[in-house]
C-alpha cells in the first residue's frame, strides 16, 4: 500500500541512471502573490495519533499519546515553485531528480512529449510511471514547465532537497510531532484539520481525489493535480492544506533508511488511500521524489516565542 501511495527509487519502471537524459537549465520562475509568513507556535501537549482506528496497522499511527511540543515556528504554506526557484538561482542546486535522470508521474497527467520518456510503470500500481526528465521544473517530464503555476507546491523533491533548501533559507523540516501538532490547527483528537466531517455542510475542504481512482476525475474539467497552496481556508492555527495537495517530508525517520512523509495529497481517495487524516502517515527513501511529493519548513523558538541567536 505505501509502495503504491508513494513510489520509491528502488521500484519497477525507475532505472536510477544518472544524467538519463540531458536536461534544460531550469527557469526563472519570478511571479507569485505574496505568501503569508511562518506560524509561530507556542507548543504544548497534545494527543497524538489516530484516535479513530481508521489507519493502517502497518503505518503504526497508535496507540493515541499525549506528546508535548516546544515552541516552533512551521510555514503557514507547502514551499511553492516560485520560492524553490529562487532557492536555485541562488545556490545552482541540482534535485535528486535531476541527478538520477527521472521521477515518478502520474499516468494521467504525462505530458504528450513525455511519452517516449516513460521507463515504465510501478509493479502494482501501473498509474505511477517512472519519467526520464521529470523533475520539479518539468512536472509532468519533458515539455510540461510551471506556466501559471508559481504559487503551486514544488514537487518531485527528495529529502535530501528539502534539507539543502532549508540551510539555504535558515530553516529545517519540521519533526512529525511538530507537523501533527500544526496540522490538527487546535482541534485535538479531530480526524481533519477542520473537524470530523469530511465535507462539512457539503463544502470541500481540501484537493484530494474526486472520481474513480486511479482513471477518471470528476472534478470540473476533469482536473488532476497541485492547486495553489493558499487554496481552502486555513487550519485554526492559520496552515493551509494540511490535508491533501502534497505529501509533506518531516525529518524524522520512519525505519531504516525511510523518512516520514504527512498529509496525503492530491491522488488520495477513500477507496484506496485514506491518508488524508491529519493522524495519517507514510514513508519514503530520502532520494526518492515523486509528483505529488513536496515540503514546508520551520524553525526551533524560544519559550519567549523567538528564533534563537
Amino acid at each position: 500500500m505505501s509502495a503504491c501511495c508513494t513510489p520509491g527509487r528502488g521500484c519497477t519502471g525507475n532505472t536510477g541512471r544518472p544524467d538519463a537524459l540531458t536536461l534544460l537549465p531550469p527557469p526563472r520562475v519570478r511571479t507569485a502573490p505574496g505568501l503569508p509568513p511562518m506560524v509561530e507556535l507556542p507548543g504544548g501537549t497534545f494527543r497524538m495519533g489516530d484516535a479513530f482506528d481508521e489507519g493502517y496497522p502497518a503505518d503504526r499511527e497508535g496507540p493515541v499519546r499525549e506528546v508535548t511540543v516546544a515552541p516552533f515556528a512551521i510555514d503557514a504554506t507547502a514551499v511553492t515553485n516560485a520560492r524553490f526557484a529562487a532557492f536555485v538561482e541562488a545556490t545552482g542546486h541540482r534535485t535528486d531528480a535531476e541527478r538520477f535522470g527521472s521521477s515518478f508521474v502520474f499516468h494521467l497527467l504525462l505530458h504528450p512529449a513525455a511519452e517516449r520518456h516513460v521507463l515504465g510503470a510501478v509493479a502494482g500500481a501501473p498509474w505511477w510511471l517512472g519519467v526520464e526528465g521529470a523533475a520539479w521544473h518539468t512536472p509532468e517530464g519533458p515539455g510540461s514547465d510551471l506556466a501559471d503555476r508559481a504559487d503551486h507546491p514544488v514537487v518531485h523533491i527528495s529529502h535530501d532537497d528539502a534539507l539543502a533548501y532549508c540551510a539555504w533559507a535558515g530553516a529545517r523540516l519540521p519533526t512529525e510531532t511538530e507537523w501533527e501538532y500544526a496540522a490538527r490547527g487546535g482541534l485535538d483528537g479531530a480526524r481533519y484539520p477542520w473537524g470530523d466531517d469530511f465535507t462539512p455542510d457539503g463544502r470541500e475542504r481540501c484537493n484530494t481525489w474526486i472520481g474513480t481512482f486511479p482513471h477518471r476525475s470528476e472534478r470540473p474539467g476533469g482536473h488532476i493535480g497541485t492547486v495553489p497552496v493558499t487554496s481552502y481556508d486555513p487550519n485554526g492555527f492559520g496552515l493551509y492544506n494540511t490535508s491533501g495537495n502534497v505529501w509533506e517530508w518531516c525529518a524524522d525517520a520512519f525505519g531504516p533508511g525511510e523518512r516520514v512523509i504527512r498529509g496525503g495529497s492530491y491522488l488520495c481517495h477513500t477507496s484506496y488511500c485514506n491518508r488524508y487524516r491529519v493522524a495519517a502517515r507514510s514513508h519514503n527513501t530520502p532520494d526518492s521524489s515523486t509528483g505529488h511529493g513536496g515540503f514546508r519548513a520551520a524553525r526551533s523558538l524560544s519559550p519567549e516565542g523567538s528564533a534563537p541567536a
